[in-house]
Order: structure tokens, then sequence, then C-alpha cells
């Protein structure tokens, strides 16, 4: 296992800039996802790591060595990949002993492993199987175990369950999850899915467009976002935006066509500027058949859809369309009026698109 540390990394691919100034660091043992859309850096960040990229700018340290310079063979980490690669013709084990026969290990020390791995992935009964025989969420444990049989300081997975069906995928988050508390292996986990960030990582990166927006426990990114597209990107269904004008005199925010009073602490971090996007989660606000107080709002329910323990709602607000989500026994029908209030939100700079409260 191993500490892993990004420096002032870039990366180009002619004028476009893929990385631009990372600094990240995951510490030994922990499991750290790098999230964002398709584009936004976090394979090309992984394959720098991996060897498979070389930066144009920054350093890449493996515990206190900087491995720029190293051939991927040379760093001691191990890569699944979105497609798991099975060697044609070979059993389970077969697989599991290669990169052990590749480096020499002696035959008792191989089976040692093979037999150890494989019991923690729970695919010993597999091991005289022929691997093109699993099925698809074995061949990915098979996968991880021949990259996990050698003890590499770093895992390093790059959309490993991007083409699972979603209880396969579910199914391999909580193996994956346990298998990191087991063996407290250093992993890093690129994924474009925020469920699986959310439900796996102790710390997760967030990219978009080459640069890292946030790095942050899963708990401190949904709670409290650095900038709009954080806020925007984590959270299903996502936060909902509302444009307001900041009233300083009466402690007030002007949104739509009501006013949300605003607290001693919160108008303390107001920018110079009056222009202010609220956000809000749509569980944070909660759905009244009467407005009767003067922080509520009245919308217009679109669609309602039973989802479970709770009802989605797309209400409509003055043209704007608010998510809500609101228990489900409510007894809530499209076309009905309704009232809301803002139990909890956070403040956007409009011109920076950092949060300030």
């Amino acid at each position: 296992m191993a500490r892993v540390a990004l420096e002032n990394l870039v990366k180009r691919f002619g004028k476009t800039v893929a990385v631009d100034n990372l600094n990240l660091e995951i510490e030994d043992g922990e499991l750290v996802c790098l999230l964002g859309p398709s584009g936004s850096g976090k394979t090309t960040t992984l394959r720098m790591i991996a060897g498979l990229e070389r930066p144009d700018e920054g350093r890449i340290r493996i515990d206190d060595r900087v491995v720029n310079d190293l051939p991927p063979r040379d760093r001691d980490i191990a890569m699944v990949f979105q497609f798991p690669v099975i060697y044609p013709g070979t059993s389970v084990r077969d697989n599991l002993e290669f990169p052990l026969k590749q480096r020499g290990y002696e035959d008792k020390e191989i089976r040692k492993r093979v037999e150890e791995i494989a019991d923690v992935l729970k695919i010993r009964p597999l091991l005289r199987e022929a691997a093109s025989d699993v099925n698809v969420s074995e061949r990915q444990r098979v996968a991880i175990g021949r990259a996990l049989v050698r003890k590499p300081k770093a895992l390093l997975l790059d959309e490993a369950l991007t083409n699972l069906e979603s209880g396969l995928k579910l199914m391999m988050i909580a193996e994956l999850k346990r298998l990191h508390e087991e063996l407290h292996q250093t992993t890093i986990y690129v994924t474009h899915d925020q469920s699986e960030a959310l439900m796996m990582a102790d710390r997760i990166g967030v990219f978009n467009l080459g640069v890292l927006q946030q790095y942050d426990r899963p708990e401190g990114l949904y709670s409290s976002p650095k900038n709009l597209f954080v806020a925007g990107f984590i959270g299903s269904p996502p936060m909902n935006f509302l444009e307001c004008e900041l009233d300083a005199k009466r402690g007030i925010l002007a949104v739509q066509n009501f006013e949300i009073e605003l607290s001693r602490s919160k108008l303390e971090k107001m920018p110079s500027s009056q222009d202010i996007i609220l956000g809000i989660r749509p569980e944070h606000i909660s759905v009244h058949k009467v407005c009767d107080k003067r922080d509520h709002v009245k919308g217009k329910v679109d669609v309602a859809q039973f989802v479970g323990d709770y009802l989605s709602l797309d209400v409509k607000l003055d043209g704007k369309t608010l998510k809500v989500l609101s228990p489900g026994s409510a007894e809530i029908e499209p076309g009905q009026d309704i009232c809301m209030q803002f139990e909890e939100f956070r403040l956007f700079d409009r011109k920076s698109e950092q949060m300030i409260g």
C-alpha cells in the first residue's frame, strides 16, 4: 500500500488542456473516487498515475518517490479497465497465477496467494472453471483478483462497473467496499456515476473541464458544495437553482414572486454584488396544503410520480420548474396548488459561481 500525491499536474493534448494544475493527495489505504462527466480529466489523471500517459508539467509521487520517468511495470501499481481482460483458453486459477509466475514466485507462494485472494473475492469454487465461462460479475472479480494477488502499492479502477446492469452493479459496489475494508488497499476509482462514488469513497475528487472543483468526503460534497457545478452534479435529483436579488438593508432575498429573510450570519457572507443564486435540494422543500406562514411559497404541481416511500414532484413556480421530494403517503395530484417551505438552502454568487453561505 502507498500514499499517492499529484503535484501541479498538467496534461495537454494539442491545444486542449485535459488536466490543469492538479494537486491531489490519496492517503495510504484510502479509497478515492475521481468523479466527473466525460472529458473532465479524471481518466487522463488515472492514466498518468499508471504511467500510460506522461504529464507535461508537475510530479507524481508514490510514497516519497517521484515516478514520472518510470514505466508502468516499475511503479508497482495494478489497473483494472472498464472491459475486464480474461486470458482465453485458461482457467480462473491460471488468470490469478499469471502475474505471480511472471515475477518468478515459487509454486508454494503462488498457491497460497491465489487461494487467499480467491477466498476474499469469494471465487474459490471457480478456480478450476474456464475463465471464459464465468458470468460478468465473476469475470470482473477475476480481473480484480489478478490485480490484487501480487499486492501492489495501489489499485486503479477505470469505470470498472459501467457495463454491469443495476442489480449486479449494486452487488459489486458492496463487494468492492467490503474488499477495501478488509484489505485497506490504496484504491483510486474513476467513474462518471455519482451514486457509485457516494456509496464507495472515503473521499471524492470532482472534476470538470480538466480542473479539480472540490476534494472532500461524500457528505461534505453533498452538504457544502464549493460552487454551482458541484452543487448541480452531486445529488439525484439535482439541486434546484433560483436567481434572486439581495436587499441588504431589509435583510432579504427577493426570489421570483416571494421573499426569504436572511439570518445575520448569512448576511455577513454576502458579496458586494446583489446577484445571488439560491440552491435548494428537492428533499429540503417541505410541502403544505395551506400557505399560512410568511415564508411559504405557492406553486402548482405539474407532475407527481410515486417512487417507493416518496413522491417526486415537478412544481411550477412562475414558469420555473422545481423538483420536490415529498413523503409517499402525501395525497398530491397534478394540477394541485401547494405551498412550499424552503427548510435549508445554499447561496452562490452569480458572477463567481462560488458558494457564499
